[in-house]
């Protein structure tokens, strides 16, 4: 019987102030997640499709570079939305996997 692999995912607010901290199974995305753990600030309208930018997040710079390069789907998406920075990626295109324990994502702020 093979045990899960069992890694944890850091969230935090545009403030840099911490949201809480999540456990999870490596395999789902991190939109699937966030929305979950109710996590502030992912909203997920689409569902995953990559074609709303509800779940917008920032990656901390030492985690960027172990993720995949976005598709060209997720780049022209990210290209439009407000507060796009060089970290931003969509967390429904992003599959969590063992190197990513530990891992720090920071939400945008709400609109409101």
């Amino acid at each position: 019987m093979e045990v899960a692999q069992v890694i944890t995912i850091n969230f935090r607010d545009a403030h840099g102030g911490e949201s809480g901290t999540v456990t999870t199974e490596v395999g789902p995305t991190l939109m699937e997640v966030a929305t979950m753990n109710n996590v502030a600030g992912v909203i997920a309208e689409c569902g995953g499709g990559a074609s709303c930018g509800t779940c917008h997040v920032y990656i901390d710079e030492r985690w960027s570079a172990m993720l995949p390069v976005p598709e060209p789907e997720e780049s022209d998406l990210i290209e439009f939305l407000d507060g796009v920075q060089p970290n931003s990626r969509l967390a429904c295109q992003l599959v969590l996997e063992e190197n990513l324990d530990g891992m720090i994502v920071t939400t945008p702020l709400a609109e409101g």
